[in-house]
This record gives C-alpha cells, structure tokens and sequence, in this order.
C-alpha cells in the first residue's frame, strides 16, 4: 500500500468520539510508522459524537475522493426513546422537555415512518456543523444565540420499523447525504404528536462498504505492522 499516493481505508468509529479524533489517531499512528513528519489524511461523512459505525478514511492523494464518498447513499440504524426530547435531539444534552406516548402504537409508528420516505425538507439540528455567515451552528448554539436555519432537500429511500418496545423504537433508514438522523428523530416525535429523541445510532453502510468491511482503532497497530512488513517484502521481490 502506498498512502502517499493515496489509500482508502475503512473504520468502524467508537462512541463518544468525534471523526476528527479517529482521523488524527490514524494520521499519527501512520507517520510515526512511515517515519515522516506530515501526511494528509481525511474523512468522508461527519459521525457525531454519540454515533458509532462506518467512517471512510482518504489518504494522500486519495483525499480528493472524498466528496465521490460522500455523496454515496448511507444507511443507518437508530434507537429512539419517544416522549423526550433534548436540545441535540441525542444523549448529548440533558432531556429538556417530556411529551404523552399513551396514544401512540406500534401500528402508529408504521404508518408515520412511512410518510418520511421520499423527497422531504429537513431543518437541520442547531447542534450542527452547518455553517451560518462562516460560523458552525454548534459554536452559536452553545453560546445561546439564536441559530436560523433553513430547510434543506433531501431523499430518504427507505425507513423502515426493526422493533418497537413503546417507547423504544428501533429504525433502518437508508437516505442521502446531508440527512440528519438525530433531525429526523425530531420530526418523527412531532410528526406522533410526541417528542423524541437518538439514544443510539449507527451507520452500516456508506455505497457498498459495509461495517464488517472496517477496522476499529485498536487494530490500527496491527494493520500497520502488516502492511509496512508487506510492503518490504514486495521491494525486496523487486530487487
């Protein structure tokens, strides 16, 4: 493998990190090995923090890839709670506001999941990395200045309802890029009546790359030992 000239590698993202801690851990895994100072390694499609699963990795010249990833259909599943909402429609804040759930079925769920499917307009969470005259929506948003954002289009090809334990409901939704899925566990609380909010996501599948396709950082070392080794041996056959 050359990762000057660029590789694509394939990880599944810990939670509580960020994409930016998984790309540094590898950048600096990688140029310790290599034994070079500086070497440009980046990320296709945002994880949040409290979101685990596939994250695409570009090095080298194979950064310029990176939108080609990004633009790639992704699927995802998601646990939400109903009846609770918090200001990053996650675990990431506290519960602000509760909601009644005793209306609502399973059979309810079905059909309002349904309604999703398609071309929609999502305003995206306030919580975001959006950016609003060059600043992140997050930065404004932590500092409790109003934060305006306006609806964006988007396709979601498929929802569907994997288990419903009222008021835990887990979801398969497979969409387009840009598609906020703590933003549309908002919506779907509203759209029940209710409230709700993540309380676990994963992303499965970025185009054809599947979680069992990845690497988690604890196997980075490894990987890199392997590789390096291969590498030598393959020069050596040269010669």
């Amino acid at each position: 493998m050359d990762f000057i000239a660029g590789e694509v590698l394939y990880f599944n993202k810990p939670l509580d990190w960020t994409s930016f801690d998984l790309v540094n851990k590898f950048r600096y895994k990688l140029t310790r090995k290599l034994k070079v100072k500086k070497i440009k390694v980046g990320h296709a499609g945002t994880l949040d923090p409290k979101a685990t699963g596939v994250l695409i990795i570009c090095t080298g010249k194979a950064t310029k890839r990176i939108d080609e990833f990004q633009y790639q259909t992704k699927e995802y599943v998601a646990t939400l709670k109903l009846g609770e909402t918090t200001p990053s429609f996650d675990l990431e804040k506290e519960v602000d506001h509760t909601y009644p759930t005793d209306h609502i079925t399973c059979e309810m769920v079905k059909e309002t999941l349904q309604s999703f499917t398609g071309t929609i307009h999502q305003v995206p969470p306030v919580f975001s990395a959006c950016k609003i005259d060059g600043k992140r929506a997050y930065e404004l948003a932590r500092k409790g200045e109003e934060v305006p954002l306006k609806a964006k289009t988007l396709v979601i090809d498929e929802i569907e309802l994997l288990e419903c334990d009222l008021p835990i409901i887990k979801i398969r939704v497979v969409c387009s890029k840009g598609t906020y899925i703590r933003a549309l566990a908002r919506d779907i609380g509203t759209a029940l009546q209710s409230g709700a909010h993540l309380i676990a996501l994963e992303r499965t599948r970025i185009g054809e790359v599947t979680l069992d396709m990845c690497m988690t950082p604890d196997h980075i070392d490894d990987f890199l030992e392997e590789v390096i080794i291969n590498n030598i041996e393959d020069e050596t056959v040269k010669i």
